[in-house]
């Protein structure tokens, strides 16, 4: 009996705490952790982000860039903080949907580790072929690669990357001999596709978009359910006929799994605020960056989603970390 009246009155002051602790949010500097270098699309979110939200509350938030390890290093301090809101994480696709089916020593468990708070942005893929390549449609694309198995050759940013995978994935689906060659990054891999080197890539369309639109390389189709608006006559891939490719990059706010729900709220409505507001939608979707946002619950879905999809791609596609 003693026990029993012991238990209810502590969760009945942890009721009471977490509420007020969530009142009182922020109290002190929130810190943004970026996995990758500055300049990157996932600084130039979370500096977007700590721009907005700062100028509403009282209080500092910071961008801490902790590179390393694809981003793993970044990850796993994140999952291990404390889960109060004051230490968040731009995650993105390889970190929370792509390492934890390729790499089986992660140091953190990405589906029970992070508590989702916004959606920021997805970059979708979009397949590139040099202007040389005798194909100006997917359908004309998959025949010639049928024609010529193990001839047409395919560049990616590296083992594991978004476009890597997706290149596997357009392998699967087609039926086709399309040979992968891997690049240190999507800068050399796109550089080649231009000189003609390498026939075909996915590369996001940010990269993408000004060598489509100067004809150095030619668009076939973006690797998403809707079509971009800053490429609008480029049909998707479900359209060319292939409803299953799809993929690229996307980016995301996380905290650590055990963060208050009142907090990741206030987290998840900041974020909703700063990317609504007009001048950063001006300066994003120009550059073919679709912004999300939505809900913590619908973050959690697509994550759900997107790694499973890539799961069943890596299983097929036999895809290792060399």
């Amino acid at each position: 009996m003693w026990i029993a009246r012991c238990l209810t009155a502590l969760l009945a002051l942890v009721a009471f705490v977490v509420p007020a602790a969530a009142e009182d949010y922020p109290a002190r500097p929130i810190r943004i952790i970026v996995p990758t270098a500055p300049g990157g699309m996932a600084d130039i979110l979370a500096r977007y982000y700590a721009q907005k939200f700062g100028e509403k509350i009282k209080q500092p938030v910071i961008v801490e860039n902790k590179t390393g390890a694809g981003g793993v290093i970044a990850a796993d301090y994140v999952a291990k903080s404390p889960a109060d809101g004051y230490t968040i994480y731009v995650g993105f696709h390889a970190t929370n949907a792509i390492l934890p089916t390729l790499d089986p020593k992660l140091p953190y468990n990405a589906a029970k580790d992070f508590a989702p708070i916004i959606h920021l942005a997805n970059l979708p893929n979009v397949l590139v072929v040099n202007s040389k390549v005798e194909a100006t449609s997917v359908k004309e694309l998959v025949e010639l690669a049928r024609s010529k198995p193990g001839t047409l050759s395919y560049a990616s940013q590296g083992i594991g990357s978004s476009g890597h995978i997706a290149g596997e994935q357009f392998r699967l689906l087609t039926k086709t001999d399309v040979v992968h060659v891997p690049y240190k990054g999507a800068a050399p891999a796109l550089q080649d596709l231009i000189a003609g080197r390498v026939a075909m890539m996915f590369d996001i369309v940010p990269f993408a978009l000004q060598h489509i639109r100067d004809g150095s390389v030619r668009g076939l189709g973006i690797a998403a359910p809707q079509r971009v608006a800053v490429l609008p006559d480029i049909p998707t891939m479900g359209e060319a006929g292939y409803p299953g490719i799809e993929g690229g990059a996307w980016f995301a706010l996380f905290a650590p799994a055990g963060t208050p729900p009142a907090v990741i709220d206030i987290l998840n409505k900041a974020g909703r605020d700063a990317f609504n507001a007009p001048d950063v939608r001006d300066k994003l979707e120009p550059r073919g960056v679709v912004l999300v946002l939505g809900t913590p619950a619908e973050l959690g879905a697509w994550v759900a989603a997107d790694t499973e999809r890539w799961a069943k791609v890596i299983r097929e596609a036999g895809i290792k970390l060399e």
